[in-house]
């Protein structure tokens, strides 16, 4: 008996026909319709209708089946989230997620847009095209689906049912779950050291015709096994970035499992269209004495929310985090969610955030450091960085640091500026440095403390030529 269709749960039946169930996979009947019933009165339309497109167009692996059934059933009680219903949207406005009809792309993986060539960073390569995986090359790099029998299947798909009871889920992680046609897995074995041979991920996105607004859900699974090393390069943007006006929602979802002793050192850089939407999840589990190093460039998107989810499984921990964003296009709205939560003693973590917020931008930081009981003689920083260029910008920043633990070092600082500093701007001055010189070599560097921390030199003046250029841009424009 296969469970019934989503709709059924609606109490607006004229949306649609029923379409075929929601989700196909083989689970006790009873305890579908229990957690429907349950689930009826608080159904979202909205969330509904996108769910069952998303469900239409999928056939992934049967080794998504897990985390697909657990994120249907969410689903059917997840309400459309607003600033004045959930907290975690409190400040940021995601109604332009609404303004068009949802539509999914109808290429297949040989017949999607390639992406354009991108700098020779390593030997394994990962592209995807509209959310289709095109590719996975490489002696670490494989579609799930094309995973043979052997250890790293059976890790793959062990990761995969475990992100099913993921607790923080939203409806962006469940969209995704529900619409992943396939997953892209890095797995490095025992003792594997890559971080100099780069593991390059590509996610390249096409625009509609404007009369929709075209999603794509990719998802990444990265395995560093105890002791190995890997370095991820991640890269997202439009396909011909020329015309910077494609209208797309980009909803990706990167799940990173680092064990004991293994090091994973991530780049992340963002340059969508400035009409796009790109709502994202990372989510990182670190086990004993591991190091995960994390730098975040997010420049594009007129809608641009990231959702950054680390858990500490082990003593003797270190977690790295560097992000800058950039809002240099009017009502361009950034946001930053990061969670850290550490359980176990001796945890080091380090978080720099820095926020440039021009024209009309509206920049979000909510970043949250909880220390559990156990996790004593935790040493924790966080420090956020905004700087204001124009009157009508605006940046909301919340720092929360929850310590339960008694033998601890944690610190936290926020700092949002309309104006440089002063006694900077002398110094260059004094030496002869005229103040609009003077200003753009301190906007840039406040930028390039972050963008420098990516240790791969292509990816990283790639994205220092787009800081200088999109600076100059904004400043005009002001």
């Amino acid at each position: 008996m296969s469970p019934p269709s989503l709709c059924a749960a609606s109490c607006s039946a004229p949306l649609r026909a029923c379409p075929t169930s929601l989700p196909r996979s083989r689970r006790a009947a009873a305890s579908v319709s229990a957690s429907r019933a349950a689930a009826a009165a608080v159904s979202d339309d909205l969330v509904l209708r996108i769910a069952e497109q998303l469900e239409d167009s999928a056939s992934s692996s049967p080794l998504l089946d897990p985390l697909r059934s657990a994120s249907a059933l969410s689903l059917l009680s997840t309400p459309w989230p607003t600033r004045r219903s959930n907290e975690a949207f409190r400040f940021t406005d995601i109604s332009y997620l609404r303004s068009l009809p949802i539509s999914l792309p109808s290429q297949t993986p040989s017949s999607a847009p390639a992406p354009p060539p991108s700098s020779d960073l390593g030997s394994s390569h990962i592209r995807f095209s509209d959310g289709l995986l095109v590719s996975a090359t490489g002696a670490h790099a494989a579609a799930l689906a094309d995973l043979p029998p052997g250890q790293a299947r059976d890790r793959a798909a062990a990761a995969l049912a475990a992100s099913a009871e993921f607790a923080h889920r939203d409806l962006f992680y469940d969209f995704n779950a529900v619409g992943s046609s396939d997953v892209a897995v890095v797995y490095v074995p025992e003792g594997a050291k890559m971080t100099d041979d780069p593991v390059h991920i590509s996610f390249a996105y096409s625009g509609s015709d404007g009369a929709s607004m075209m999603m794509s859900n990719p998802r990444v699974l990265v395995i560093a096994e105890k002791g190995a090393e890997v370095a991820i390069v991640e890269e997202h943007f439009g396909i011909g970035e020329e015309d910077d006006g494609a209208c797309y929602w980009a909803n990706p979802v990167v799940d990173i499992v680092v064990e004991e002793g293994a090091r994973v050192v991530h780049s992340y850089v963002q340059r969508q269209s400035s009409a796009a939407a790109h709502t994202k999840w990372t989510t990182v589990q670190q086990n004993t004495s591991s190091k995960y190093e994390f730098v975040e460039v997010s420049t594009g998107a007129r809608l641009n929310r990231h959702n950054l989810h680390i858990q500490q499984l082990g003593p003797e921990t270190i977690t790295e985090l560097s992000t800058f964003h950039l809002t240099s296009q009017n009502k361009q709205i950034h946001d930053l969610h990061s969670r850290l939560i550490l359980d176990h003693p001796r945890g080091y973590s380090r978080q720099l955030h820095k926020m440039i917020a021009c024209g009309t931008g509206n920049g979000i930081f909510d970043g949250n450091i909880k220390v559990n009981r156990y996790a004593q003689q935790t040493d924790a920083g966080q420090q956020t960085k905004c700087l204001l260029l124009s009157p009508k910008a605006v940046v909301n920043v919340k720092p929360n640091l929850q310590i339960i633990a008694d033998d601890v070092k944690c610190t936290h600082g926020a700092a949002i500026s309309g104006d440089l500093d002063p006694n900077e701007l002398f110094y260059f001055q004094a030496r002869g440095v005229d103040v609009k010189t003077a200003t753009d070599a301190l906007l840039f560097s406040f930028g390039a403390q972050v963008i420098n921390r990516i240790p791969f030199k292509p990816v990283e003046q790639k994205a220092l030529a787009q800081l200088k250029e999109l600076l100059t841009l904004s400043r005009q424009s002001n």
